[in-house]
């Protein structure tokens, strides 16, 4: 019914039917990325996955646009958010364009890879391919202050890397294998998507480091310098509209003031260490 509501409007001779303004749905990306309560403000498939249809949906969407702004965190939900956009720009044939605002780093540059384009911001942070793991020891604290630890578990490797015993070197291994597996995961997906866009070599693009956005662009890891506007207005005209695609306000979110996870005091309140960690490596 509505398809046919579009065919008979069209008809109409006037130019605001006749040619529409091309529109760009801009779709936020923005926080660590993980699942759960792991993370006060976690962006993930389950958090997203909605507003991700509403941006292919909108009315004469000739583009999507992804603004990201992500420290990383989770590779399992930045690849299921990642696949969701790219399988839903396949299949309605819009084409994704990724644009790193302060941010897109380890799972937030994964996130990037839905997009066909992928653009930066001179001051952007980018890159970050690797896997880090980090915690602490307190071994040596709780036996400072007399405390006893223990610990009761059917299988040998249960109680693996308990942060309240001394390192095992089986543990250690144990935890670089997997890692070294994951990493291979993430590398494969970087060629995958930017095949031969890469210019820079494996050694330096895949050590984990990050890079401004104009060393990032000459790695091949991004595709120009530029923002949203000005791109999709040079791709699509000066006429071209845009949407973003917000978050639904909540009527206990709006109470509490937790609406788009924006609120600074429900942010320095419910934050995590982790969660702040990821960001403080970038300096923001």
């Amino acid at each position: 019914m509505l398809k046919k509501i579009r065919q008979l409007l069209a008809k109409i001779p006037f130019p605001p039917f006749q040619n529409p303004a091309p529109v760009v749905a801009i779709l936020p990306l923005e926080g660590v990325i993980g699942s759960g309560s792991r993370f006060t403000s976690a962006l993930n498939l389950a958090g997203v996955e909605e507003k991700i249809s509403q941006a292919f949906d909108v009315y004469n969407v000739k583009a999507v646009a992804l603004a990201v702004n992500s420290p990383g965190g989770s590779p399992v939900q930045s690849e299921l958010i990642m696949r969701r956009i790219q399988k839903l720009s396949e299949e309605k044939k819009i084409p994704v364009y990724a644009f790193a605002e302060d941010v897109a780093a380890s799972g937030g540059y994964l996130i990037s890879l839905a997009a066909e384009e992928i653009y930066t911001h001179e001051a952007s942070i980018v890159g970050s391919i690797g896997v880090i793991s980090a915690g602490f020891g307190f071994s040596k604290a709780i036996e400072k202050i007399g405390v006893e630890r223990r610990v009761y578990a059917a299988g040998d490797n249960k109680s693996i890397l308990d942060p309240f015993q001394p390192e095992k070197d089986k543990d250690i291994k144990l935890l670089k294998d997997m890692q070294k597996e994951i990493h291979e995961f993430f590398k494969n997906l970087v060629k995958e998507r930017r095949g031969d866009k890469l210019k820079g070599t494996q050694k330096v693009m895949f050590s984990g480091q990050f890079w401004a956005g104009k060393e990032a662009m000459k790695l091949g890891l991004v595709d120009g310098i530029g923002d949203i506007h000005s791109v999709m207005k040079e791709k699509l005209g000066d006429k071209t509209k845009f949407r973003r695609i917000k978050e639904e306000k909540g009527f206990i979110k709006g109470l509490l003031g937790m609406s788009s996870g924006k609120s600074r005091i429900s942010e320095e309140i419910l934050a995590t260490l982790e969660d702040r960690s990821l960001w403080a490596r970038f300096g923001l």
